[in-house]
């Protein structure tokens, strides 16, 4: 009877909790959807007063309107700008995106795991550390976009220039990042695994990583729009091709409808992986709850 019972409550407490999370997302594409509504309105009913120039700000229902006309502007293999005689397509969009986030996830992921290695390094071997540091310090307030003649003199123009500057972009920031969380770390944690007798290695992987990771994981989604801004500048100056230099082409044209329509891929795209890094951070940092991990 009693183990009866405790089936039926524990049948009860997961279909709360699912209905809780069924509810949680529902409520937040409401909310998503709600904001971007209010927007559009606002644009839309500025141009309706005439306080928006449609040939300079084209609100969205004239922007979206002809599609197969900004189409053409997308090559259909994903790796050039310019306007197509045939007409692109919907997979030309996804595949001009497809590179842009390619560049982007590259440079990000590179930068993060060197920027945690570097830095563990910094913090605990003494030689290291003493060559690393200055150099990280003095190279971190160049901008990305100081690097551009750079990344072209070195790696040409293509893919390679793109995940370098957006690399450039993420590790001294993460570098930095992750000696301040290093320090951070609380002395009584490392403390009482030295003296149940765990290694270095045992207390920098059980230890120190599950510690500083969190809070390195928030870090590493605030430098995710940064790393957007940078790839786009590069795509238009040292790639010759996604959606950065599709948006330069169409400024040096004067086309404002392929502006404003590349713009809404780029902040789709960008808000799309903000979605999948935070879902990301929930699965590997199994460990932390669910309001420090959801908090941003």
């Amino acid at each position: 009877m009693s183990l009866r019972i405790l089936a039926t409550s524990s049948t009860a407490i997961l279909n709360n909790l699912k209905n809780s999370k069924i509810k949680h997302y529902f409520s937040t594409v409401l909310w998503t959807l709600t904001s971007i509504a209010i927007f559009v309105g606002l644009w839309e009913f500025a141009w309706w007063q005439g306080w928006a120039n449609p040939i300079l700000l084209p609100p969205p229902h004239i922007f979206l309107s002809n599609l197969s006309d900004q189409f053409r502007f997308f090559d259909p293999g994903g790796t050039r700008a310019g306007a197509l005689s045939s007409g692109g397509s919907f997979l030309s969009v996804l595949g001009v995106m497809g590179w842009s986030s390619l560049r982007v996830s590259a440079g990000l992921a590179l930068g993060f795991i060197l920027s945690l290695i570097i830095g563990l390094g910094i913090r605990y071997f003494n030689v290291f550390g003493r060559l690393i540091l200055p150099l990280v310090t003095m190279l971190a307030p160049i901008s990305p976009v100081a690097w551009i003649p750079v990344a072209v003199f070195i790696f040409g123009i293509g893919n390679v220039p793109a995940i370098f500057l957006v690399f450039v972009a993420v590790f001294f920031f993460m570098t930095v990042a992750t000696l301040s969380q290093i320090v951070n770390v609380p002395k009584n944690y490392i403390q009482i695994a030295q003296i149940i007798g765990c290694s270095k290695r045992q207390i920098y992987r059980h230890v120190i990583l599950p510690t500083i990771l969190p809070e390195l994981f928030v870090t590493l989604r605030m430098n995710l729009f940064a790393a957007w801004m940078v790839v786009l500048i590069a795509e238009a100056v040292g790639v010759g091709s996604g959606l950065g230099q599709v948006t330069m082409m169409a400024r040096n044209t004067f086309n404002a409808s392929l502006v404003f329509f590349t713009m809404t891929l780029i902040g789709l795209t960008g808000f799309l992986f903000d979605q999948t890094l935070r879902y990301i951070q929930k699965k590997v940092l199994w460990w932390v709850g669910p309001s420090t991990v959801g908090a941003l």
